[in-house]
């Protein structure tokens, strides 16, 4: 049973008696997670350390994120709204049930959550085949063939080490699940050309297969779609997709 003076004296806890981390619990986050939101509740505390968890409101927290974000990419500010969300999301779930996180208004999340959308579609097999077909660079087929038949994020495919095949089987290190590894399984034709193609680019298996950059990656995809009048790019959740259209009649001209 709860006890009532507890929890009203946790109410009047301040800001930095709750920013000690070591307090919180601990999850298999990756380290610049873990990295990210500590700057963010480090600084938080710094602008909010004497007053009291129940006292922030939605304005004060609009104020500093205005503040603290300034200048940053949407990506930066949904993080950073985020990982201060999940801190006041923690008390009030461990400590103080009834309390209302002030991160979660309407205004804030429109400013801070909710992202703009891109249309993309995924497209039809015989278009990937045939854009695989014409890609006459074992590289950059490969890369395309890894995205395309193993559903894997452009980044992932450029962290690929030659100790990371085995068989079929593709070990992706610190992937962005938070995870240590995950296993990503790929037709056995593309795996042998995969570790033949690896094993003569790298010196020792520690090597990347792909030593190129996200940049270059991206543009060769861009290439590989202008020969099907595509625009093509390498989506970060996985395999590769275009735009859709404003015009429904843009796919049919192509």
């Amino acid at each position: 049973m709860s006890n009532p003076h507890y929890k009203k004296e946790l109410s009047h806890e301040s800001v930095k008696s709750r920013c000690n981390l070591d307090r919180l619990p601990q999850y298999p986050l990756k380290k610049n997670t873990v990295r990210s939101y500590q700057s963010v509740i480090e600084r938080f505390c710094q602008d909010f350390g004497d007053a009291e968890i129940g006292q922030v409101t939605p304005d004060g927290v609009l104020s500093f994120l205005n503040s603290f974000t300034n200048g940053n990419k949407p990506y930066t500010k949904r993080v950073r709204y985020s990982h201060l969300s999940a801190f006041f999301n923690f008390f009030r779930n461990n400590i103080e049930p009834d309390m209302v996180n002030p991160c979660d208004t309407p205004m804030i999340r429109k400013l801070y959550r909710e992202r703009v959308v891109s249309r993309w579609e995924i497209i039809e097999k015989e278009t990937v085949d045939e854009i695989i077909f014409r890609t006459v660079k074992v590289r950059n087929r490969l890369i395309l063939e890894l995205m395309a038949r193993g559903g894997m994020r452009i980044g992932e495919v450029l962290k690929l080490r030659l100790n990371d095949i085995q068989d079929r089987k593709l070990i992706l290190r610190e992937p962005k699940s938070g995870k240590e590894h995950e296993i990503v399984f790929i037709p056995q034709k593309i795996a042998d050309r995969l570790r033949d193609y690896a094993t003569k680019k790298c010196n020792s298996p520690q090597d990347r297969i792909f030593p190129i950059s996200y940049e270059a990656a991206r543009m060769m995809v861009l290439k590989a779609g202008k020969l099907f009048g595509i625009h093509l790019r390498p989506q970060t959740s996985g395999g590769i997709r275009q735009p859709t259209p404003p015009d429904p009649g843009y796919l049919s001209r192509l």
